[in-house]
């Protein structure tokens, strides 16, 4: 009987237990057993490792979040950390692992997948910035979630003439913030592949006033920077395994700027972690679900080393350094369609 392990790394997103009730279904119509990974690589490194059955998992898919919990932990970062993951592998007699995560959880996979162990991979992040895939799970609930925020602040705005920045989740792709602007009808748009002119910004929100239409709403990514400038705005100077510093604060700095630039009274607005909260959307549940189901397909098909890719409505499998060679960015051409409608 094969044992197939699964985990969840990296930040929470709706969907990930659909996936998980997925793979755990797909495994025992095998007649395999599933093993719960928990708290990501962590799990591994500690041999945090137990038994994952079919009714466990039986009402989990309406859930938001992981019930395998999860971690930004990278064994590579620990001092002979790949080596304690492969003994806990070997001492749980697991005989394949399904790793669901972003870039950098998916990074660690790759790096085990080259040397011997058998992965296979399910891109998981809000950003949706994994190359090689359309969708990531988790991508469409955040996105309906932030366009919520952006459209309903618009009420607010418009009763007291202010400009309103809404910050949304975002460090080096700006999708979830292209996406939420453009459904909830920000007025300008502003994202990490593409630096902001403060002049530019300044001159819409005056623009605007001259026409009369006195409140303004700007869809920014927390990674978005201005062209004269190459450090993120971060709230402190700590970072995780990856590298990553904890980003938050460029909607209050540009709250403050345009204010001081247009004298319209300006307050900035951060739904934060509500972004990747809560249950996930049926386009999120329906879509993990296919992947966790394929996921398993491959182990049965001893196609390791690969990621399940959406594209379109069909999945394939792919190389999972595809996956995790470079990030997923926003085009100028799907930009410049946006910025049709600034002002």
């Amino acid at each position: 009987m094969k044992r197939i392990a699964v985990l969840t790394g990296g930040g929470d997103a709706p969907g990930l237990n659909c996936a998980i009730r997925a793979v755990v279904k797909k495994s025992d119509s095998y007649g395999w057993k599933a093993l719960a990974v928990r708290a990501g690589w962590a799990g591994l490194l500690e041999g945090n490792i137990s038994d994952l059955s079919v009714e466990s998992v039986e009402d989990i898919g309406m859930a938001g979040g992981t019930i395998l919990g999860t971690s930004r932990t990278n064994p590579y970062k620990i001092d002979g950390g790949n080596e304690r993951i492969r003994k806990n592998l070997e001492k749980f007699e697991v005989d394949a692992l399904v790793a669901i995560g972003g870039e950098d959880t998916l990074g660690v996979a790759n790096k085990l997948s080259g040397e011997g162990v058998p992965v296979v991979a399910v891109p998981k992040t809000i950003d949706n910035d994994l190359s090689a895939t359309d969708y990531c799970i988790g991508f469409e609930t955040a996105v309906q979630r932030a366009a919520e925020f952006v459209e309903n602040l618009h009420t607010t705005a418009k009763s007291h003439d202010r400009a309103l920045v809404v910050e949304i989740m975002g460090r080096h792709a700006g999708w979830i913030t292209l996406h939420a602007g453009m459904a909830g009808g920000a007025h300008m748009i502003l994202i990490p592949e593409f630096p902001f002119s403060m002049d530019e910004i300044a001159g819409i929100i005056e623009g605007r006033r001259k026409k009369g239409k006195m409140y303004s709403i700007i869809a920014v990514s927390e990674g978005a920077k201005p062209a004269n400038q190459e450090e993120f705005v971060t709230r402190n100077e700590r970072v995780d395994s990856f590298g990553h510093v904890q980003l938050g604060g460029v909607g209050k700095v540009l709250a403050e700027e345009i204010e001081k630039r247009t004298g319209a009274e300006t307050r900035a607005v951060i739904p934060g972690h509500l972004q990747r909260s809560g249950s996930p959307l049926a386009f999120d549940r329906v879509m993990a679900t296919r992947v966790g189901v394929m996921a398993a397909e491959l182990v049965k098909r001893g196609d390791y080393g690969k990621m399940v890719a959406v594209k379109g409505s069909q999945l394939s499998p792919v190389d999972l350094g595809l996956g995790v060679g470079k990030l997923k960015t926003v085009p100028r051409e799907l930009y410049e369609t946006a910025r049709m409608f600034f002002g």
